[in-house]
């Protein structure tokens, strides 16, 4: 995309968000004097990392802005395919027309059982195992929700660990629209399922949702509501209460980055820290990771997302990730995706390709499926430098972007 369209594009945009030129260029680290050389068509943006960050704040999908969607992942996850074929079978709905008035047995134990398993696997980053057994779970659990007799709120609850389940996995491979879909389907089965707690998690995992479709302001609000309203049941908190608690602060930070509220993101940081202090420990109760490590981790990435490079940098190289449960392979990898995108925006690429090659040690599908990841490399190799970092572009093919 030449200079002209792309400055044009941006500047319909800004004007649609109602935004000044000034406020536009504070929120992406550039100067008015900049941005209006841009939209005048006279300076091209030559940074991936900027393209990024102006599609976050304008709301606007990265492809329309950089011309092609060589960064983007949709299509190279697979499962998804099968997973959304899944999600389109009412084959069950023939049962409920012909209205038979059969009772048949459902061994709800099971569908909970595989649930909680697939989620373990989705927080370990094996999500091609999670892309092959959702799609059987997906078919049974609607089976079950449309089958007559049984204990229908403890079906529903199964099915919201289901489309939870979905919801992460999809989310954390790009494929937004999809996570969305699942994510509704959660929050509606927890409706009937008639539990406090596992509403309060479908309001963490949608908040994510919203925050990939770039709906920042919405993901904060539900959050946060669901926090307050959490919040009045918590007389003598369990720890599964304070542990989703103080993820839903941590989700409420993850939106107010996203929309480059330098004022918010620590606000609700310290919040999330005083619950982690009052919890006292790390562990992994209702998929959240909640803990004082996952709170730093937070920390980093939000610094990141700010364009706080230093403060992510400084706090990545520092922090132990030992003392996070053992399953918890995607929160141990994301501490080096986050320090290498530091890295990248102060341009010591050596430094990022090396992190990046640790988090792929780690987690090997991790790297090769998450868009961030994605963009991350794509701006290293725009400005690469092959006697300095002779293992990225391997490592880009690794990860299909190159």
């Amino acid at each position: 995309m030449d200079a002209a369209t792309r400055g044009q594009l941006i500047r319909r945009h800004r004007k649609r968000r109602g935004l000044s030129q000034a406020a536009l260029a504070g929120l992406i680290g550039r100067s008015e004097s900049w941005l209006s050389q841009v939209e005048r068509g006279k300076r091209n943006v030559d940074s991936h990392q900027v393209l990024t960050r102006l599609s976050a704040v304008l709301r606007v999908e990265l492809p329309d802005f950089t011309g092609d969607d060589s960064a983007e992942n949709g299509g190279r996850y697979s499962a998804a395919r099968d997973v959304e074929r899944a999600m389109m079978r009412y084959a069950s709905l023939e049962t409920i027309i012909e209205d038979r008035g059969e009772a048949t047995a459902v061994d709800v134990d099971r569908l909970r059982a595989e649930a909680i398993r697939t989620y373990a696997a989705y927080q370990a980053t094996r999500y091609e195992e999670v892309g092959r057994r959702l799609p059987r779970l997906i078919r049974d659990v609607e089976a079950a929700a449309r089958t007559r007799g049984g204990d229908r709120p403890a079906v529903c609850s199964a099915r919201a660990l289901v489309y939870n389940t979905a919801a992460a996995v999809l989310r954390r491979v790009g494929e937004h629209d999809l996570a969305w879909t699942a994510a509704d389907r959660a929050m509606s089965a927890t409706e009937w399922a008639d539990e406090t707690l596992l509403a309060a998690v479908g309001a963490y995992r949608l908040s994510y949702v919203f925050i990939s479709r770039q709906r920042p302001a919405e993901a904060a609000e539900l959050a946060m509501g669901a926090a307050h309203a959490l919040e009045r049941t918590m007389r003598t908190p369990t720890p599964d209460q304070l542990s989703v608690y103080g993820g839903l602060h941590l989700a409420a930070a993850t939106a107010a980055a996203s929309e480059f509220d330098r004022a918010a993101v620590p606000r609700f940081l310290r919040s999330a820290q005083r619950v982690a202090e009052r919890f006292g420990r790390d562990a992994n109760l209702q998929g959240t990771a909640f803990g004082p490590t996952n709170v730093t981790i937070h920390t980093i990435s939000t610094s990141v997302q700010i364009g706080d490079a230093q403060t992510a940098v400084d706090a990545g190289e520092e922090l132990d990730v030992d003392a996070l449960p053992t399953g918890l392979v995607g929160r141990r990898a994301q501490v080096h995706l986050d320090v290498a995108r530091g890295y990248t925006q102060r341009r010591m690429d050596a430094a990022a390709v090396n992190t990046l090659l640790s988090a792929e040690r780690i987690a090997p599908q991790l790297v090769r499926y998450d868009p961030q990841t994605a963009n991350v490399l794509a701006e290293l190799l725009r400005r690469e430098h092959r006697r300095s970092t002779p293992e990225l572009r391997p490592l880009a093919k690794r990860a299909g972007v190159a």
